[in-house]
């Protein structure tokens, strides 16, 4: 059987989830950690990262030949993209189960998308 790959990117408004300095702040992060750790351990993890604020971001675009940056994202969105995980799974149900592990599924939303091949 061959396994697919799956991106699980991490969406959540910024402030919504345990902040720097807070009492809450430790265990969340500590999740994270355990969550990556087993990822790797169970041989799924390919690459996963957290993002700089939303505030870091410029967004380019090319029309009619005109290049134009933009400070921020482009999506008008309450939810930003936070952070992702790729994993190598068995499948789309699989996916699902370990996107159920991520802590910030508890005030954001996790999207899994399959990884196109290109033969």
């Amino acid at each position: 059987m061959t396994n697919m790959q799956f991106m699980l990117l991490i969406y959540s408004k910024e402030g919504s989830g345990p902040q720097p300095g807070t009492d809450e702040f430790g265990p969340f992060i500590g999740a994270y950690m355990g969550f990556t750790q087993k990822m790797k351990d169970e041989g799924k993890l390919i690459s996963g990262e957290g993002l700089q604020p939303v505030a870091t971001a410029t967004t380019l675009s090319i029309r009619d030949g005109k290049t134009e940056t933009v400070d921020g994202p482009f999506a008008e969105t309450k939810e930003q993209l936070g952070g992702y995980y790729l994993l190598d799974v068995a499948d789309l149900d699989e996916a699902l189960k370990c996107a159920a592990e991520i802590p910030t599924v508890s005030y954001g939303r996790i999207e899994i998308r399959p990884i196109a091949v290109y033969d």
